[in-house]
């Protein structure tokens, strides 16, 4: 391990602190760097070692699907068994190669169960996600012509294995996969509330102090793995070890895909493919409230890196600080100094009905609120701004906004002014069966979801332009929420008739205004 890796590795506890973590890094399927800290659990004096159980959460998915190839080498033979599973949705219904690369349609589960009124740290498993998934009627857009993350998707992927298995996942994902690649304590963790070595995961800051973080959420192919650095470890080996099998469980996983419209799609069974340091990379993060995960591979130097972190810290950004000092390239560049453009504002994105606030950040740099999360972008000096997946430039048509990794390019609608406040009221969705309450409560807006699921709480709602809020979600059942939602009122002869509702994974719903009383 050269000088710079070993500080970097070290620097890990004091630039993301929490509880504990544990880094490894490997080139050419040798160990450069093997390193804990920290607690496992910090109020039973548990240290964070090597071997620590650790929850994996959406990295499981890129297991789930090797699960799946070695299972079904052409997983199109599913797809009457995926049909099945949506007796409701009209229209065509989408392919599991589609559940495999997030090109369903299928608004997110855990989105929609805000909109069902689902209290923030309430139980959900088995039967809520059945109904929730059962009772899909629509897509928010055709299969194949977008990306958007869906965690159910891997959900019905090892739903379906395991009815065509006839045995459970847990024993599914052993046999084909865990056993194969050496990973002797990996296990399917479904329970989030506890791990059998006592590891937990925390909420909190060093300002703040930390605490135990709640789970209530029952996971499978999603986000279940559980595994130590250890086993990761071996997973990384083994990859290497079969780098040149294109039959293998990781060489299947590479296999390209495409959106329907033939145009390259960088996210293919569990795994992201992009840029890093200016080489090609591959990986997966996984977040739950109090636990924070990064896997990233760089084929063609054949290194690894997988960070854990059992508290709410940038694992992805700490797997960047390693890859720095692995290759002697500092992390973040500095912005050039452009001034900010003179398309800061509120736009509207007809689509799908989100909004798109751009603001000023740093010198150089704008922020775009628009998917999941806040983007920071760079500002160019032919006027445009791009943080290598998002481009915004203006062009003869409008603001253009494109971002090829979800397959989209669009024509941003400018909105001005404030939204009036006479939308107070009960709205309902037919799609849902859920319902939308808005009042003025002593001049200050407030909305709340209802639905099969309980009476979510009332968040204030934040003004954005004419007809245009956005309704907070700074909690969910997961962490990190959905995003915020973007409320869109529709009017007839001046009063309000319906709004359009939606955020990044779940867009496009429609809430009609219902009498009074």
């Amino acid at each position: 391990m050269t000088d710079a890796l070993e500080r970097a590795v070290t620097a890990l506890a004091d630039a993301y602190p929490g509880p504990g973590g544990a880094v490894a890094v490997l080139r050419e399927g040798e160990v450069l760097a093997r390193h804990a800290w920290g607690y496992a659990n910090a109020e039973r004096r548990i240290p964070f070692t090597p071997r620590t159980l650790f929850r994996m959460c959406s990295i499981t998915k890129q297991f789930t699907c090797a699960a799946l190839l070695d299972a079904f080498p052409d997983p199109s033979v599913l797809d009457d068994d995926l049909r099945a599973r949506l007796p409701l949705l009209e229209g065509p219904a989408p392919g599991t190669l589609h559940l495999c690369h997030n090109q369903s349609g299928l608004r997110d589960y855990w989105a929609v169960a805000m909109l069902h009124g689902s209290p923030v740290e309430a139980p959900f498993g088995d039967a809520e996600a059945a109904r929730l998934i059962g009772g899909t009627r629509s897509l928010h857009f055709a299969p194949g012509t977008r990306y958007s993350y869906v965690n159910q998707n891997f959900r019905l992927l090892s739903d379906m294995l395991e009815a065509r298995a006839g045995r459970g996942f847990a024993e599914v994902l052993r046999a084909r996969v865990l056993d194969r690649a050496g990973m002797a304590s990996a296990f399917l963790a479904v329970d989030t509330r506890a791990m059998p070595d006592g590891t937990e995961g925390y909420e909190g800051s060093l300002a703040t102090g930390f605490r135990a973080a709640e789970n209530r959420i029952l996971w499978t192919g999603d986000a279940g793995l559980g595994a130590s650095l250890d086993d990761m470890i071996a997973w990384e080996r083994h990859i290497d070890a079969t780098r040149d099998d294109a039959d293998s469980l990781h060489g299947r996983l590479l296999r390209p895909a495409n959106f329907a419209d033939g145009a390259p799609a960088p996210y293919a069974f569990g795994l992201r493919a992009g840029e890093e340091f200016g080489r090609r990379a591959i990986g997966h993060g996984g977040a739950l409230r109090g636990w924070r995960s990064h896997r990233m591979v760089l084929p063609a130097e054949r290194v690894s890196v997988v960070v854990l972190f059992n508290h709410l810290s940038d694992a992805y950004a700490a797997s960047l600080d390693i890859l720095g000092a692995l290759f002697g390239e500092p992390r973040q560049r500095a912005a050039a100094d452009h001034p900010p453009p003179a398309w800061l504002g509120a736009w509207f994105e007809p689509e799908t009905a989100l909004a798109a606030r751009i603001d000023a950040a740093e010198p150089g740099r704008i922020r775009l609120r628009f998917g999941h999360s806040a983007e920071r972008l760079d500002l160019q000096a032919d006027g445009s701004a791009t943080n290598g997946a998002t481009t915004i430039r203006m062009s003869p048509e409008g603001l253009r906004m494109d971002r090829p990794h979800e397959n989209q390019s669009v024509i941003l609608l400018p909105r001005r002014g404030v939204p009036a406040r006479d939308i107070a009221g009960r709205y309902a969705c037919a799609e849902l069966g859920a319902e939308l309450t808005v009042e003025d409560a002593g001049g200050a807006v407030y909305g709340g979801f209802s639905g099969m699921l309980g009476q979510g709480r009332m968040e204030r709602l934040e003004p954005i332009a004419e007809d245009l809020w956005a309704l907070p979600c700074p909690r969910a059942l997961d962490h990190t929420p959905p995003g915020d939602w973007t409320l869109a009122v529709e009017r007839e002869a001046g009063r309000p008739r319906a709004i359009r509702l939606g955020c990044w994974l779940a867009r496009g719903l429609r809430y009609e205004r219902q009498p009074a009383g």
